[in-house]
């Protein structure tokens, strides 16, 4: 008789995957009751709170959503002129509803096993080329976090690539968005890089520079000749960086033809709504020569085992977790999904759209223009694109209130100064709402307006018109209509493996339920379109949604102060040690500039200590993973007096509890130095530890790993710090928003206020839905499932590191080495067979070569645990057949995964296997078949032949 599960009535029975049932079946595996008893023996003593979570009871999903209506509503939409980088947007619906609120693109992981990741590798291919194309440079990145950290992350390239032995000051026009300045200073200053503001309108002032930032068209609006400073800059040796608007590049001179080495921007107005500052994919493209600097990634192409062109992230020997203390930079997370939307925006429209865009709103800001300087009214610059710099003298802020009386935002510049910027959403009521606030009425924008709102390029420089084409490649004119978009995006979609096909056993990434209730209320307008620099009486609603998201944050974390603003784990990571660095500084010891680093941690940890000024001191860790306590006290003795802080990731990147942490902490804490506990496994923590309980200082949070933002291909991320009480006022602030942040803090990580707060109502419904009790049983559930599985697999792969009792905290490590030295068969050959069962491979060879490491997380149910042990265990067969000789070392199953469909028809099929142990290696594959699009690909051929940009589709014949 089939056995029914009983129903699940919370949205906690929901999100856990195993039911009560399961887990008593999952326990009696381990030999336990209950989970108590388990996670009693799991997690140390000297860890666990003695006291539940304080949070609200939990909402069930209706009322979660009522709840979220009802601070929706306190947000008021009003029509944004405001500009500074942020623009009104039209996300074609076709985009919205199959990229945005599609789990086949918002729930894959980062493509770092590319056969199973063509679809949105090719996404970003896309983007690469519009960005490359619009820019006039040669090669750029996967996205960048936000236009701010790009210009940042730019800075510091420039600097790399200075052969001076005193490089010199990074100049900064004063022009530049005022957020992008202060972003970097923030990250000038702990690199002991000098920065200087000047106005370089009438050419570089006097001075040593290695760099140079300008914007165009500038913040004000104006657009000029960048050319000649251009030209002077490298004749004296500094890198030319151009912060650009792609939209406009669609009818101004690209910046790569007048000399620019970097631009940087981002590609928000491509489709992407405000978010009350985000989450938006910035860009940075570099000239030929400088490609192996960039920073973040960069998808290539080269070809698979078949010779037939295949996309994957290029230059990965680059990787940040790979260079360690030698990083150039953090970035680990890129702006994925934003990315594949600002790409697919320019697939959709083509470059006649774009353009036709374009010209639509510069008419609209020539009409503007027009209307003012007929009503009296001074325009300050006679040329430019969408923004229009009107001069009232004393009228500023009153012409301000004027207009968002009639419904709109302006930019009050300052006293005298008003900033209009136009967009895609302008109309002819805006232009006359506009004028009414100065004081014009009766003036008809069809006066200025003929041809539809398009027409001349009179605002601009008759020389600076673009005369290069831009988007040839036929993606940008092959999807036109819907119905082929739609197919397009279909077709991307099945060559992928996201959570939505099957489980991602991802160690460190916490691949968990992103749930439909969670992500619904991101494209409500009231969320969506909030200009990150509105007024704040209009986003009450955000303000109140975000200060709950960081009170349950610090309840959970055990600290005393949470900020969201950091957009990515990584810019947590920085803002938490720039934190640690301020306190040191505050009490004069500013000499403390040791970080301790477990030699087990990720990359990113010493890449951000460096980033933020400090000496990276590796502290060795014993056999069994755990970081040795006694080289912990050499060290500590050593660097005592120069010590600042210590990261250390908890549960460990080896996914065990380590007893000592307590210990650790103390030692740290009694030679003056601070403790950072990385947050990105706390998902093994909630309600069970707290750590600023137990002994931490300052921790990053990963949003997107525990709290259920999605990891959209490779992004968004949000890495929020929570800080004791003493670091507080070191928290990033903004120099837009005081309420940001406070005023002594190292400045803003990120260039919105509240960093990517678009995304923020996810984790909030998260929290209110599962309630106290939801999410320690979330943990209880995580630790569960990663024992049931290392105990499965144990008597097939030797589990790598384990705690008290032999358990895992939330992941457990999957030994091949002996594996391989015996059959050759290695953890790649592993992960690559996975894909012939369906599954996206854990991650591999982190934090042990050789290895695989998998976390399970607790939304998957057992039904789901079973199938990827199952395939595990089968592959270990295959293995054994290998090692027996059955199969040949060079030419098995597993050596040739994955195989593709093309692979098993062909008519020269040599292999000693058969096609049906190729492609049903389990009879359950015979129901739902993933079939992947390309076999293994030659990474080596990619880097020493980079392509980097949409391939003619003559590569891909036979």
């Amino acid at each position: 008789m089939t056995q029914y599960s009983a129903a699940r009535t919370t949205f906690a029975d929901r999100h856990i995957g195993p039911s009560p049932d399961d887990q008593a079946r999952m326990l009696a595996v381990l030999g336990y009751s209950d989970v108590e008893a388990l996670v009693g023996d799991a997690v140390p003593d000297a860890i666990r709170t003695d006291r539940p979570l304080d949070l609200p009871p939990a909402l069930d999903e209706a009322a979660a959503l009522r709840r979220l209506r009802e601070l929706a509503g306190r947000n008021q939409v009003l029509t944004s002129m405001i500009g500074l980088g942020y623009h009104g947007t039209l996300t074609p619906g076709v985009i919205l509803r199959n990229v945005l609120e599609n789990p086949g693109w918002y729930t894959a992981y980062t493509p770092y096993q590319p056969e199973i990741s063509q679809g949105r590798l090719e996404a970003l291919l896309n983007f690469q080329t519009v960005v490359s194309d619009l820019t006039g440079l040669p090669v750029s990145g996967a996205s960048m976090l936000d236009e701010g950290t790009a210009a940042a992350e730019a800075m510091a390239l420039a600097h790399r690539v200075s052969r001076r032995k005193d490089p010199g000051a990074f100049l900064i026009d004063a022009d530049v968005l005022p957020q992008t300045i202060e972003v970097v200073r923030t990250r000038a200053e702990p690199l002991g890089i000098e920065v200087v503001v000047a106005d370089l309108a009438g050419g570089l002032v006097d001075g040593d520079f290695f760099g140079v930032l300008l914007q165009y068209p500038g913040a004000g609006g104006v657009v000029r000749d960048l050319a000649p400073i251009a030209g002077q800059a490298h004749e004296r040796g500094a890198q030319v960086v151009v912060a650009a608007d792609l939209l406009a590049l669609t009818l101004l001179t690209p910046p790569g033809e007048f000399g620019a080495d970097v631009v940087v921007g981002s590609a928000q107005r491509f489709g992407v709504p405000y978010g009350f500052g985000g989450p938006h994919a910035g860009y940075l493209a570099v000239r030929e020569g400088i490609q192996r600097q960039l920073p973040g990634r960069l998808v290539g192409v080269s070809v698979d085992a078949d010779g037939r062109p295949a996309y994957r992230l290029a230059l990965q020997t680059r990787e940040q977790h790979i260079r360690r203390e030698k990083a150039t930079s953090n970035i680990c997370t890129a702006q994925v999904l934003l990315a594949v939307m600002a790409g697919m925006y320019a697939v959709y429209h083509g470059p006649e759209g774009l353009t036709e865009i374009a010209r639509r709103v510069h008419a609209h800001a020539r009409a503007l223009a027009a209307g003012l300087r007929d009503g009296g009214v001074e325009v300050v610059h006679e040329h430019f694109f969408d923004t229009v710099l009107a001069r009232v003298p004393g009228r500023a802020a009153e012409v301000v209130a004027a207009a968002a009386e009639r419904g709109v935002n302006l930019w009050l510049a300052d006293a005298d100064h008003v900033g209009i910027s136009c967009s895609e959403t302008t109309v002819p009521d805006h232009l006359t709402a506009v004028w009414a606030a100065f004081g014009i009425t009766g003036t008809d924008p069809g006066r200025w307006l003929t041809g539809g709102g398009s027409g001349s390029l009179d605002g601009l420089p008759a020389d600076l018109h673009r005369d290069s084409p831009f988007l040839t490649h036929p993606v940008f004119h092959e999807h036109r209509s819907e119905t082929a978009m739609l197919r397009y995006l279909r077709r991307l979609q099945d060559r992928d493996i996201a959570l939505d096909r099957s489980m991602i056993p991802l160690g460190s990434c916490t691949m968990k339920l992103n749930a439909t209730t969670e992500m619904e209320p991101i494209t409500w307008p009231e969320f969506a379109d909030i200009h990150p620099f509105a007024p704040l009486d209009q986003a009450r609603g955000y303000l109140e949604l975000i200060g709950e998201l960081e009170d349950w944050l610090a309840e959970i974390t055990g600290y005393a102060r949470v900020s969201v603003q950091p957009n990515a784990g990584s810019q947590g990571e920085l803002a938490g040690l720039l934190a640690i660095r301020g306190y040191h500084v505050s009490r004069g010891e500013e000499h403390r500039d040791v970080c301790l680093i477990p030699s087990s941690a990720h990359g990113t940890n010493a890449a951000s200590a460096v980033m933020a000024g400090m000496r990276v001191v590796v502290v060795a860790c014993d056999e069994a993973g755990n970081i040795d306590v006694d080289d912990l006290h050499a060290k500590v003795d050593k660097h005592r007096d120069t010590l600042s802080a210590i990261m250390v990731t908890y549960p460990s990147t080896h996914g065990v509890y380590e007893e000592t942490i307590t210990e650790v902490c103390a030692t740290v804490h009694a030679a003056g130095g601070q403790v950072y506990v990385d947050g990105a496994n706390l998902n093994a923590l909630v309600g069970l530890a707290r750590p600023g309980e137990f002994g931490s200082d300052v921790s990053h949070l990963n949003l997107h790993k525990t709290f259920c933002i999605p990891h959209g291909g490779g992004g968004p991320g949000v890495g929020p710090i929570g800080v004791r009480e003493h670091l507080a006022p070191f928290l990033p602030g903004h120099p837009l928003r005081a309420e940001a942040g406070p005023e002594t803090g190292p400045g803003p990580i990120s260039a919105a206020p509240w960093g990517s707060a678009g995304i923020l109502p996810i984790p909030w419904a998260y929290i209110a839905m599962m309630g106290p009790d939801g999410l320690r049983q979330a943990t209880e559930g995580a630790i569960l499932a990663a024992n049931y599985v290392a105990r499965r697999l144990a008597p097939h792969y030797p589990i790598l590191y384990t705690g008290r009792a032999g358990l895992v905290a939330h992941e457990c490590i999957a030994d091949l080495r002996k594996l391989t030295k015996e059959t050759g068969i290695t953890a790649e050959d592993v992960a690559k067979r996975l894909i012939d069962y369906g599954f996206h491979a854990p991650t591999l060879s982190f934090p042990v070569a050789g290895t695989l490491m998998i976390e399970p997380t607790e939304s998957e149910d057992l039904t789901e645990l079973d199938r990827f042990c199952d395939a595990m265990i089968a592959i270990r067969r295959e293995i054994e057949q290998v090692a027996s000789g059955e199969y040949d070392r060079d030419d098995n199953p597993l050596k040739n995964a994955p195989h593709t469909a093309d692979h098993l028809l062909t008519d020269d099929w040599k292999h000693a296997y058969g096609r049906a142990e190729a492609a049903y290696p389990l009879p359950s594959l015979r129901e739902a078949k993933y079939w992947p699009p390309v076999r293994r690909i030659d990474q080596a051929h990619g880097d020493r032949n980079l392509v980097c940009s949409c391939p003619p589709p003559e590569s891909f014949e036979d």
